[in-house]
């Protein structure tokens, strides 16, 4: 029987899915392994009638440039007692396994470190090779590479904020944007400094003082009443779905906004939309000092997810896919596979990346690095002590709507 690979899809989707799983199957197909695709995640691995199918290279020609993933895709995290009693050993042994790549975040990635170090222990001869997903660029790759889907994710998410943009301008309105990234605030700052949004907010600017909703909402009207101050009625404003994610449960529940809660009474974010949020909380600070300033709420994040990937996730995503083949003709097993700016394919140890829990950290927006600290320099707008006479017209302590001050910078 044929040597066989076998490649799965965990998390959520990204655009470039369909292209790793579309090239790394062309690659392999033309050294001569069958290639299958497995589907439901890391469930599937776990499952005594796991759904696979073989992928041949019309297939792969098919899907290679969509969006969203052909194989279907799940969150399914193994436990100890998964490992111990239920990975599907036959699955592979009846197929003639050598290889396990998964695609995925960095969950995907640390599941994928818990697999090569239990294939290890076992001492069962299947290598494994992840390659690193996510549209929120919050995997530790080298030169600060991108993770392939965030481009473009975050060009549809420009289009989207350009367009708001636009429509606050022709309105006359603010529309506040909140954009996907739980644990990190690259998409939103990458849209935010694409579209010129005049206020950005994400979990890394508040690295010298407590997140709360005071100091988001107290950033927003900074960046309001300073457009107000140089005769601008419109803007934008972005904010990083995690913002939220970070807020004290309490600290929510004082805002007076409806939501639901969990059993622990922690509130049900992933339920309500950011931007609806945010809206409401807004409108009661403006409504308190009468400004008269009309918002709306936008999301995004689902919408940006399954599009067509972009020309260079196309290019990136093959090029990582055939980087994956060239590792596994090397040997390596246990890695990420990481593509340089030459077109050159590295491995990337898991063991090495992961933390004490095991767990592979995300890679944070560096606040202090060139692009973020340029973009708050020079393209936001905000109040600053040589504008607090200005702004009282509009509010009577100017210096607590001060961006600096706020943050603590």
């Amino acid at each position: 029987m044929k040597y066989s690979i076998i490649i799965l899809t965990g998390g959520g989707p990204a655009p470039g899915m369909n292209t790793v799983v579309g090239s790394l199957t062309k690659a392999f197909i033309a050294n001569g392994y069958r290639v299958l695709g497995l589907h439901g995640g890391y469930s599937g691995l776990f499952s005594a009638t796991p759904k696979y199918e073989e992928l041949d290279f019309f297939k792969a020609d098919t899907i290679f440039n969509r969006g969203g993933s052909y194989l279907m895709m799940s969150r399914f995290k193994p436990t100890n007692e998964d490992f111990e009693k239920n990975f599907n050993l036959k699955l592979f042994q009846d197929n003639n396994i050598k290889l396990l790549i998964t695609v995925g975040g960095d969950d995907t990635a640390s599941t994928a470190n818990r697999i090569a170090k239990f294939l290890e222990s076992k001492k069962y001869p299947i290598r494994n090779i992840h390659v690193p997903k996510t549209i929120d660029n919050d995997l530790p790759l080298p030169d600060n590479a991108p993770t392939f889907g965030f481009n473009s994710a975050k060009d549809e998410g420009a289009h989207i904020a350009r367009t708001a943009y636009e429509d606050a301008r022709t309105s006359g309105n603010w529309l506040l944007i909140s954009a996907m990234g739980r644990s990190a605030g690259h998409l939103a700052l990458g849209i935010g400094e694409a579209t010129h949004c005049p206020m950005t907010i994400i979990p890394e600017m508040f690295n010298k003082t407590r997140i709360n909703v005071d100091k988001i909402i107290k950033l927003t009207l900074s960046a309001i009443i300073k457009r107000k101050i140089l005769g601008i009625p419109y803007g934008t404003v972005v904010v990083a779905e995690g913002v939220f994610h970070d807020l004290d449960a309490e600290d929510l529940k004082a805002t007076g906004v409806h939501m639901s809660y969990d059993e622990h009474g922690h509130p049900e974010l992933g339920k309500i939309s950011k931007a609806v949020l945010f809206n409401d909380i807004l409108e009661k600070e403006l409504n308190k000092y009468g400004l008269k300033v009309k918002t709306r709420p936008i999301e995004i994040g689902y919408d940006v997810r399954c599009q067509d990937p972009i020309a260079y996730d196309l290019t990136y995503c093959s090029e990582l896919a055939m980087g994956a083949y060239e590792l596994f003709a090397k040997g390596e097993t246990g890695c990420m596979v990481y593509v340089d700016h030459k077109g050159n394919a590295h491995p990337l140890y898991l063991h090495e990346l992961q933390n004490s829990e095991g767990k592979i950290p995300p890679r944070r927006v560096d606040i202090d690095g060139g692009t973020a600290r340029n973009y708050y320099s020079h393209i936001c707008h905000f109040i600053t002590p040589a504008d607090y006479d200005a702004a009282r017209k509009y509010v009577p302590n100017p210096e607590e709507y001060d961006f600096k001050k706020i943050l603590n910078w």
